[in-house]
């Protein structure tokens, strides 16, 4: 791929961290982290690498669903500071190069919210039509996206005698975006928020967004998400939006906006996600390597976003019952890591049982495949998760700052915190920032060297994908190939070291591969190399040539 003006396209070699602000670090001792702490912490994320900020939702919230309960889509929660601190926090990061972006939570609000609140005074109100009513309860009902939970996705409106539709929680009503008003007020949201100098949005739960209502005309639904990426254009060309669309390939191209790239920017990629773990489970690449041949051909300024934990459950739905069960049965043995039947609530390592091994590799993949890597807070160190608190919020514990019983997130006493770290060996006493600092070989001084190579390889983000051809089922060799470069990686699934056969029949004979995580360098031998993987092993290389200037 030739690559021509990038100076816009900042998306497509960035970092990306996610964080809850309110688990993050606490300033002012009150048990829940604030935008003060946060500007704290804005070097440390420097340093790491991290070139992109995501903030969970930080708006004013009743907080029954994590902060995704929104009552004012222009405010900040008091808990977590004000627009002063938000600034700080944004004028911070700008100063050392790290973009802001935001989540979007518009396809519902809180029930306190005022829109909700005058809506459910009268059936003639003005913010009636802002949500989706029927007179009775619709004979397709079914449950809704948290099955065992909410077994309706129509409530009872007692005042008014009408059924209100929820696709989340029943205290969340959806918003009605067949109406021009409530498209209105996303765009003002948006551009508030904009102006306010972030670079972008993570889109919540996009297909429930631009799904019309029962009956309900609005022509091609597609068309409001361009409509959105055309504002979002107008009023800043280098944002992006950032999308959470959890279906097959073939559907996720058309909200990239086809070919055009013309609605999202970003979309994760849960499809390989999902066959990442199904590899994992069965110590073979061979289902992550169809995800990523079936991924689509995207516009060159769209991405796919990678992740391998975030901070729902670890969703397995896209999977097969069998291929499902495998995985439970490698990663959550027991029934209470499960949830939804179809989702795991634990971190990377407790799955992993805690070996460093495979822990690294799996990030060693994270920051190697096509595309742009996305970390979730914590995962930097290892955190695992508190299996004593239940549902998706075990792994929303606060970050493990130092070895205290706080974990340096706060000073006020443990009964106080927002949530509890986790107490057995994961617990802030063994796992934290300040322990790893300064060690070398910790998995924090890891993800930071990954961090660095990635950034220094750009073909990761831009190249054309190729799986290579060599001898050893359970390693997955690819190279990222663009007119910066080509760039190999060799990922080993097995618990056993192997020696690797790879073919690079198309390169020149006296070319080498340069170890970007070491010092060796290989002659390519009439395209052929033999690679030593060690267990659970992985090697990084840049394929160096006569004359192009290269360093590694």
């Amino acid at each position: 791929m030739r690559i021509t003006d990038t100076s816009d396209l900042w998306w497509k070699t960035a970092v990306v961290y996610c964080l809850d602000v309110e688990t993050f670090l606490d300033d002012n001792g009150d048990g829940v982290g604030d935008f003060a702490g946060l500007a704290r912490r804005i070097d440390y994320l420097a340093d790491l690498g991290i070139t992109c900020l995501w903030l969970m939702p930080f708006y004013p919230s009743p907080d029954r669903d994590d902060g995704y309960d929104v009552t004012d889509f222009y405010g900040v929660d008091p808990r977590l500071g004000t627009h002063g601190d938000f600034v700080e926090v944004m004028r911070t990061a700008r100063d050392r190069g790290i973009r802001v972006i935001v989540d979007l939570v518009v396809n519902h609000t809180s029930d306190r919210h005022p829109w909700f609140l005058e809506a459910r005074t009268s059936v003639d109100n003005p913010y009636r039509d802002y949500y989706v009513w029927s007179k009775t309860k619709p004979k397709n009902d079914a449950p809704t996206v948290f099955p065992g939970e909410e077994s309706s996705m129509w409530e009872l409106d007692e005042k008014t005698g009408e059924y209100f539709l929820h696709s989340f929680y029943r205290h969340q009503p959806d918003v009605n975006i067949a109406n021009p008003k409530v498209r209105n007020e996303i765009a003002k949201a948006i551009g508030f928020w904009l102006q306010m100098g972030v670079s972008g949005f993570r889109v919540d739960a996009v297909p429930f967004l631009i799904e019309a209502p029962k009956d309900t005309e609005i022509g091609d639904p597609h068309e409001f998400l361009r409509d959105i990426r055309r504002f979002l254009q107008r009023r800043s060309s280098e944002a992006v939006l950032l999308g959470e669309v959890n279906l097959p390939y073939r559907q996720q191209f058309d909200y990239f906006g086809g070919a055009a790239g013309s609605e999202l920017t970003m979309q994760f990629d849960f499809i390989g996600m999902q066959s990442l773990y199904l590899s994992l489970a069965r110590r073979d690449p061979t289902a992550l390597i169809r995800a990523l041949r079936q991924r689509p051909e995207i516009a060159p300024e769209s991405q796919w976003a990678n992740f391998v934990r975030n901070h729902d459950e670890l969703t397995l739905d896209k999977l097969t019952e069998k291929q499902r069960n495998e995985v439970f049965e490698a990663f959550a043995p027991d029934e209470s890591q499960r949830i939804y039947g179809r989702g795991i609530t634990r971190r990377v390592p407790p799955m992993l049982e805690g070996d460093p091994r495979r822990i690294r590799m799996v990030y060693s993949l994270l920051f190697s495949l096509p595309g742009t890597p996305v970390l979730f807070y914590g995962e930097e160190i290892g955190m695992g998760e508190n299996a004593d608190i239940p549902g998706r919020s075990s792994v929303r514990t606060p970050m493990q700052w130092d070895a205290t019983p706080t974990g340096g997130f706060s000073s006020a006493r443990s009964s106080r915190l927002v949530a509890q770290p986790p107490g057995d060996g994961y617990a802030p006493e063994h796992v934290n920032v300040v322990a790893q600092r300064d060690d070398p070989d910790s998995l924090l001084q890891h993800v930071q060297r990954l961090i660095a190579r990635y950034r220094a390889s750009a073909e990761i983000g831009w190249g054309e994908f190729e799986v290579l051809e060599h001898d050893q089922k359970a390693v997955l060799a690819h190279s990222m190939r663009s007119d910066l470069g080509r760039f190999v990686a060799l990922h080993n699934f097995a618990e056993r070291p192997m020696n690797v056969q790879l073919r690079l029949d198309d390169e020149a004979e006296d070319a080498n591969l340069v170890d970007l995580l070491g010092p060796e360098r290989m002659p390519l031998d009439g395209g052929h190399v033999s690679v030593e993987l060690g267990a659970y092993g992985y090697r990084w290389f840049r394929v160096s040539r006569p004359g192009d200037g290269r360093l590694g």
